[in-house]
């Protein structure tokens, strides 16, 4: 068995990282800027601030809405973490490091699926919050919050394939 600190076993060189790395760190920090300044800065909506009885607008009802946004911020946390430790099992494997159009696409892509999986599930299906609870949910915020969500995905990708473009371009020269 090998000790954590020594290199895993080498892959061929030129091969780039997995891009689950990236999109796993994409998704958490979409859902921090989501928790952060969505929930916590502009206080536009809370994780569950249009369920019945859970309104923020009384004293139990933040407490379980602020109860809520931490446990999502628990599992955003969970994403970036994991991300982290798949890139770096990648770098001990002997693959290449990412470029940043690689590394940025992937993270802009990944913030993309969370506005997308997020926007349809707990603003569409459930209805567990909106964009702006604030002033009553217009549907509006949340088209919007799906359409940039589809432009990050598909901005995301076309730079992230850039990069891999470039890094397969600099591997078969150095070879």
């Amino acid at each position: 068995m090998t000790h954590p600190d020594e290199p895993r076993a080498r892959t061929d060189p030129a091969e780039p990282p997995s891009i689950a790395g990236g999109l796993l760190m994409g998704l958490g920090l979409g859902g921090f800027v989501d928790g952060v300044l969505l929930h916590q800065v502009l206080q536009w909506h809370h994780m569950i601030s249009d369920v019945h009885d859970r309104e923020p607008t009384t004293l139990s009802g933040l407490e379980i809405n602020t109860m809520a946004d931490g446990l999502f911020h628990v599992v955003t946390w969970i994403f970036v973490l994991t991300g982290s430790l798949l890139l770096i099992d990648a770098w001990r494997q002997g693959r290449l490091a990412p470029s940043w159009s690689f590394h940025l696409g992937l993270l802009l892509a990944g913030w993309g699926v969370f506005n997308l999986v997020e926007g349809l599930i707990d603003h569409q299906v459930l209805g567990v919050h909106h964009v702006r609870d604030d002033l009553g949910g217009p549907l509006s915020w949340d088209l919007g919050f799906l359409a940039l969500g589809a432009l990050l995905v598909v901005g995301g990708w076309l730079l992230h394939r850039r990069g891999r473009r470039a890094m397969r371009r600099r591997a078969s020269a150095a070879t």
